[in-house]
């Protein structure tokens, strides 16, 4: 760490006492995710630090959202877990074909934060380090209108960018019909720069040998390119 990286964490805990909060427990790594997301300002990190510490007590009490009360979602056996990638990224699969809207809005958010948080959680065994970041791969085969969930597209990318700052490594996007090309347009309306520079759309030959090479044979499943069986989330043990 730098020195002008030091003077940011230094001033960014003082800035964060003042707003009546504490940093206490919480490591540079953490902390510096902050920083980075809000361009190494102190007081904005400690701003995002602040409700994202008020969002987490009020959202997520127990410190995690157990299977019990997600049940629904996860019955859908939409979501995989498919370990790490060669680079040391968690990997999390979502067939959208399999998912439709949800008409429980609270249980829905409950269900980002579960699979965000168990994504991450898989990538290290004992501590957190606190500067995990995950890999999402969205798989958009064989959609169709009633699968499309642009609120629910929009909840969990804004969740990323106001919750889990610098938690994204990549997102890459299989399949898209053309259909879906005009949805996702109005959904990037509501990403950041730097969420939409993370994500890649995946059409070309050349793009797939990219993206298989990126994420690695052993842990992508076969129908992706890879030598992996699919492994449902809920069938993945992990400490929090």
């Amino acid at each position: 760490m730098d020195r002008n990286q030091e003077i940011a964490l230094t001033q960014m805990r003082k800035s964060v006492e003042k707003l009546g909060s504490s940093t206490e427990s919480f490591g540079e790594k953490t902390l510096m995710r902050f920083l980075i997301a809000r361009s190494m300002d102190p007081e904005k990190a400690a701003k995002m630090f602040c409700q994202w510490k008020k969002w987490r007590a009020e959202m997520v009490p127990l410190g995690y959202i157990s299977d019990s009360e997600v049940a629904d979602e996860l019955a859908a056996e939409k979501l995989y877990l498919q370990g790490l990638s060669k680079s040391g990224h968690p990997i999390m699969i979502v067939k959208v074909n399999k998912h439709f809207p949800s008409k429980d809005q609270v249980q829905f958010k409950k269900f980002v934060i579960h699979l965000l948080d168990k994504t991450i959680a898989s990538s290290f065994k004992g501590r957190e380090i606190g500067n995990e970041k995950l890999i999402g791969i969205l798989d958009l085969k064989n959609i169709t209108y009633s699968n499309v969930d642009t609120r629910g597209l929009i909840t969990g990318f804004q969740f990323l960018q106001a919750y889990y700052p610098e938690r994204l490594a990549t997102c890459y996007l299989l399949h898209m019909p053309q259909f879906f090309v005009t949805i996702w347009r109005f959904v990037c309306r509501f990403l950041e720069k730097a969420t939409q520079e993370k994500i890649r759309i995946v059409t070309s030959e050349e793009e797939k040998e990219e993206f298989i090479r990126e994420v690695g044979e052993d842990v992508l499943p076969e129908e992706y390119g890879g030598r992996a069986k699919l492994v449902l989330m809920q069938d993945v043990a992990v400490n929090y």
